[in-house]
């Protein structure tokens, strides 16, 4: 049967209309915040940078994060770590891999391996850009509790892998009292009783990894307004949060540290500061399942550091609206203006994880974490 010119023409005309359509959608600007919807880079495609966290530099934002695959294999390291940059937070250039994993097997970042939260700052000094990252070695799970560091020229990379350390071997904290570091007191048998408890804010877990140095799992980078450097990370089977100073080429650790909140249970650290407070915002440990974030402040990074509760409130605040925290980012040429950024997990397909980001409010010396469906800049003014 032969169709008629019109029904050809009319066919013709849908299908450019239906395809104009799809490259309008693929093109059209953001100029708000839509938590956990998904958002589209400039090409179109869904974002892929989770646990992330971003560098500001010469007017240009970069976002780093975890590219995740399909699948429920999809949280180990199949590509590396993805880097895209924005000069308004609200639309994102993908600018490809920043820090990709290789085919050696004897490499620790071999394909496979586990990266996650990486976190990216320039060193003035020596004019790097610097990477840490969470490392697990390939299949040993979250055995190793490590973590790694890279070193690029540019911030879009490529990164160079140079180590991955355990840190602090041999040094013990700055808080930790003289009569803990020859305690003898053998492990409880029984975890999450009041023996173990104590025995865990002793520091039976510093001196049970003192020689081969402190695990690193969940963490994030601080660079402080004299351009020190600290390396947050949670710690002791993630029970105890430890704050390490760094060195001056941000590449290793002075050896300088303490821990934070022992035995209480705290992944996911997110720090900002705000005038002469330090504040951090956490999560507890649930796996890749939500629960009420805490926050903690403080007058100098060592502490000491107090305990503020979850700070978020409304709906769904036990769950921290369904999210995990990753970074809190200051907004440049803002006073007083933090966003705190967060995951949704999709464990069974990681690929589709979506993002949190919400404006923080600081009130009566808390930090205050508020649903918003959407938001813009404009909040900070």
């Amino acid at each position: 049967m032969k169709l008629n010119k019109s029904l050809i023409f009319t066919i013709c005309c849908c299908f450019i209309f239906i395809k104009c359509k799809i490259i309008e959608e693929k093109q059209t600007k953001n100029s708000s915040f839509k938590s956990g919807k998904k958002w589209l880079d400039t090409n179109g495609d869904h974002i892929n940078a989770h646990g992330g966290g971003i560098m500001f530099r010469d007017g240009v934002y970069y976002w780093f994060g975890e590219h995740k695959t399909e699948g429920r294999g999809g949280n180990t390291t199949l590509i590396g770590v993805r880097c895209y940059s924005s000069t308004d937070l609200y639309n994102w250039k993908n600018e490809g891999i920043a820090l990709q994993v290789v085919e050696n097997p004897d490499s620790e970042i071999t394909k496979g391996a586990v990266i996650e939260r990486p976190k990216v700052v320039f060193n003035k000094k020596n004019r790097k850009y610097v990477m840490w990252f969470h490392l697990e070695l390939k299949d040993q799970g979250y055995n190793a509790a490590r973590t790694g560091v890279a070193v690029s020229d540019f911030p879009t990379g490529p990164f160079k892998f140079l180590k991955s350390y355990r840190p602090n071997a041999g040094n013990w904290p700055i808080n930790f009292k003289e009569e803990w570091k020859t305690e003898t007191e053998n492990t409880p048998v029984k975890w999450w009783t009041p023996e173990w408890y104590t025995y865990v804010k002793k520091g039976g877990f510093v001196r049970r990894d003192f020689e081969s140095g402190q695990m690193s799992r969940d963490m994030t980078v601080f660079v402080d307004d004299n351009e020190k450097a600290y390396h947050i990370h949670s710690s002791e089977d993630n029970l105890t949060l430890h704050i390490s100073e760094l060195t001056d080429d941000y590449l290793d650790f002075t050896n300088k540290w303490i821990t934070l909140a022992p035995a209480g249970n705290n992944e996911a650290p997110a720090i900002f500061k705000d005038k002469d407070t330090y504040f951090m915002i956490t999560s507890g440990c649930t796996g890749w399942d939500p629960n009420a974030a805490r926050s903690f402040k403080a007058k100098s990074i060592w502490g000491p550091w107090e305990s503020l509760g979850n700070p978020s409130i409304g709906k769904d605040a036990e769950l921290t609206f369904h999210s995990q925290s990753t970074y809190i980012l200051p907004v440049e040429g803002k006073k007083n203006a933090f966003i705190f950024m967060a995951d949704r997990w999709v464990p069974r397909n990681p690929i589709d994880g979506t993002y949190v980001w919400l404006p923080i409010k600081i009130n009566n010396g808390k930090p205050i974490l508020k649903w918003y469906d959407k938001w813009d800049l404009n909040f900070f003014n």
